[in-house]
């Protein structure tokens, strides 16, 4: 009987620390949103609204952390439950991180909103959108245990990089043309790089969600493709 009262609470624990993570990833990416929207709205008071939220995703971390240990020290789990304990973790990380991102443009955006508009931030909407398509992504790959969907993201994620590369270099060019905005511009610039690396840490996410499913790890292996060593 007290197996089963252990097993019980075991499985409580787990599906805890899953809703928490769940709730932190939602949580995060609207952040991102309420920012991007911040910044092609020149919204102050939406941009002030996300800085402050930024507290919200760092008590997550603290506490996705603390159940994670407490679920090791009490239940030691092994295989498969161990994994989920490990990624949850990992993965409260990465949010963390995109929430900070976000919170980043959300400063910027207020800077810039003190300067007269400039037409070329709708530039950063396509950034934006495959960025937050590579994020819900790596979401739906650990809420669903799906390997193939978390491994996908690392290819994708080349498209986010291109489009990064190429905004970059016409935001320098408006640098160079010394016409009074360059502040606003490098602003710009950041905010694309922040896009890039929301990209990034969303492929960390979808790389630990291939090994809390099929116990690959991804990170070191040139051919991602989860068809091959099968």
């Amino acid at each position: 009987m007290q197996g089963a009262h252990i097993l019980k609470d075991f499985d409580q624990a787990i599906s805890v620390l899953r809703a928490e993570v769940l709730a932190m990833a939602a949580c995060a990416r609207h952040n991102l949103e309420r920012a991007i929207q911040a910044l092609l709205s020149r919204n102050v008071e939406l941009a002030n609204a996300v800085i402050a939220d930024d507290d919200e995703v760092d008590e997550f971390e603290r506490k996705i952390d603390q159940l994670g240990m407490d679920i090791l020290v009490r239940f030691h789990p092994m295989a498969t439950d161990l994994r989920t304990v490990i990624s949850s973790m990992k993965i409260s990380m990465n949010l963390e991180r995109i929430s900070d991102h976000a919170t980043s443009i959300a400063k910027r955006a207020r800077k810039i909103s003190n300067s007269s508009e400039i037409q070329d931030t709708i530039l950063i909407e396509p950034l934006y959108t495959l960025a937050d398509h590579l994020l819900r992504d790596a979401i739906s790959a650990y809420s669903d245990h799906n390997a193939e969907l978390g491994a996908s993201l690392h290819r994708r994620d080349k498209d986010l990089d291109k489009l990064h590369r190429e905004v970059t270099a016409t935001f320098g060019a408006r640098i160079e043309q010394s016409n009074g905005r360059s502040q606003d511009y490098l602003h710009l610039i950041l905010i694309v790089r922040s896009l890039e690396r929301v990209g990034d840490l969303a492929t960390n996410i979808g790389e630990d969600s291939v090994f809390l499913d099929v116990a690959r790890d991804l990170r070191h292996e040139k051919n991602r493709d989860l068809s091959e060593g099968r």
